[in-house]
């Protein structure tokens, strides 16, 4: 928080420098004023007495008006002057153009002091920002201090990119999402039936549908392909945090399950990994080994890459630097041999187990790797992905939590059913991913682990990418008038 309002402060403040910059320069445009005004009320009075040529030369005499003058009751009145001009009221031109001397004057006034009120606005932000800046670089030091075991460990195997590369597929994201929101919402409004609809033009309300459409198209191919090249890796995502990681194991066969992408929510593109991983951000950084020869890494956890032959010891460390560890049960010898490692080395209530859909497939996994066997006998026999959250007291007693079918709304979400079904009668069943989420957050809550807005934190992965994307075109507008204040 500390550091996002030194940013905003730091960011205004810019703004407002430029702002201060412009107005200084217009400022000494208005040296010339005076003498313009002069040159204009002399192309008047010949206008009024009648030389036809004045009249050319009082149109390039208002454009230096229009181009140098701010916004005011100069303008104003170079252009009632020129009005009444092109009427052939010369008399009432030169009226008129005789408070032009003292419109300039209020309007070199009103800069001066917009000028003094900017600059002073411009200290206290600068002021303000710096005061957040130092507090926010020692919380950044001491938030590195306290993951720098985890980020060498994870560092020794990160993949180097360029540094323009996440810029640009963030920027990218943003535009993605802005044009896949922006499309559904037209093609709502192209559907939808209202009493106003006749008052928009009937080409507009027949191209509603197509361009919404495209619009939807465009931006979804282009978060396919940005998306995956903008994630963080494990060694940034542990850095931009700072508290201590959460460990994601599971078998690289379970991949292509997770990256499926559930209906369940409205505008849906994340899939179900994503959720679950912004789920556990309650607790800290999800990291997770990426499976060997990926070409992208999978969104979800942030990814590090071991190699094949040495793995176990980063794995063994990481688990003693981990607070938690989420253990996703399949199939595979590498993953039996974590699931003993944690039993045998990590304390009971470290470990979150997610067994698969198929009960049998966890039992067979399991099958004497845990001290107390799991009461599964409760948990439904196929699901679509997750069937139940395990978590354990500190003798390894088990507390089986299963994935329901259907959980009803959530807590945050019941006020707007009631309502809904005040009017007619709905319902509403949540993806599997969320419904994991709900187990999840129930079991870690049994053995005293709680974290802020764990079921909420599952369905702000398209706010928090558009944010992103903002903050993008945010840069881009403070590129764009730098560009315009050094152009000549």
């Amino acid at each position: 928080m500390i550091t996002a309002i030194a940013l905003v402060a730091a960011y205004a403040a810019l703004h407002v420098l430029i702002t201060v910059v412009e107005s200084r320069q217009a400022e000494s445009r208005l040296q010339d004023g005076p003498a313009r005004v002069a040159a204009f009320t002399v192309l008047v009075d010949r206008f009024a007495a009648g030389d036809p040529t004045a009249r050319t030369e009082l149109v390039a005499a208002r454009a230096w008006f229009e181009e140098n003058v701010p916004a005011g009751r100069a303008r104003a009145t170079v252009a009632a002057v020129t009005g009444l001009v092109d009427l052939g009221r010369g008399a009432s031109a030169r009226a008129r153009a005789g408070a032009l001397a003292a419109d300039v004057e209020r309007d070199r006034a009103g800069l001066d002091q917009d000028l003094r009120s900017e600059t002073l606005a411009g200290l206290w932000l600068t002021a303000g920002a710096l005061a957040f800046a130092g507090p926010s670089l020692w919380l950044r030091r001491r938030r590195r201090a306290a993951t720098a075991e985890a980020v060498r460990t994870v560092g020794r195997f990160a993949e180097r990119h360029p540094p323009w590369r996440q810029p640009l597929f963030l920027a990218a994201s943003g535009l993605g999402y802005t044009l896949f929101i922006g499309g559904m919402t037209l093609v709502s409004m192209a559907q939808r039936t209202s009493p106003t609809e006749h008052d928009r033009p009937m080409t507009v309300q027949v191209l509603l549908l197509p361009v919404g459409l495209a619009a939807v198209g465009a931006g979804f191919l282009m978060l396919r392909y940005s998306r995956p090249r903008s994630t963080r890796g494990a060694v940034r995502a542990l850095r931009a945090d700072g508290r201590r990681p959460v460990l994601y194991l599971r078998s690289f066969a379970d991949d292509r399950t997770a990256a499926q992408v559930d209906d369940g929510q409205a505008l849906n593109i994340h899939s179900r990994e994503e959720q679950l991983a912004s789920a556990l951000g309650a607790f800290g950084p999800v990291i997770a080994v990426g499976r060997p020869g990926e070409p992208l890494p999978l969104l979800g956890a942030a990814r590090f890459y071991l190699p094949l032959d040495d793995w176990k010891p980063t794995i063994l460390r990481l688990m003693d630097l981990s607070q938690l560890i989420v253990l996703r049960v399949g199939v595979g010898e590498g993953l039996r041999w974590e699931i003993d490692q944690v039993v045998a080395t990590q304390p009971a209530r470290k470990l979150l187990l997610l067994t698969p859909g198929r009960v049998s497939e966890a039992i067979d996994s399991l099958d004497g790797r845990l001290p107390v066997p799991l009461p599964l006998e409760g948990v439904a026999a196929d699901t679509s992905w997750i069937s139940a959250a395990v978590t354990f007291a500190p003798d390894w007693t088990p507390q089986v939590t299963a994935v329901q079918p259907t959980s009803g709304p959530a807590p945050h979400r019941r006020w707007i059913m009631r309502r809904l079904r005040a009017a007619k009668e709905v319902t509403w069943d949540p993806s599997p991913a969320r419904r994991t989420v709900g187990a999840m957050k129930t079991a870690l809550a049994a053995v005293g682990v709680r974290g802020r807005m764990v079921v909420v934190r599952s369905d702000i992965n398209m706010l928090g990418t558009w944010g992103k994307g903002m903050v993008a075109l945010a840069i881009l507008v403070l590129l764009y008038r730098l560009l315009a204040l050094a152009a000549p």
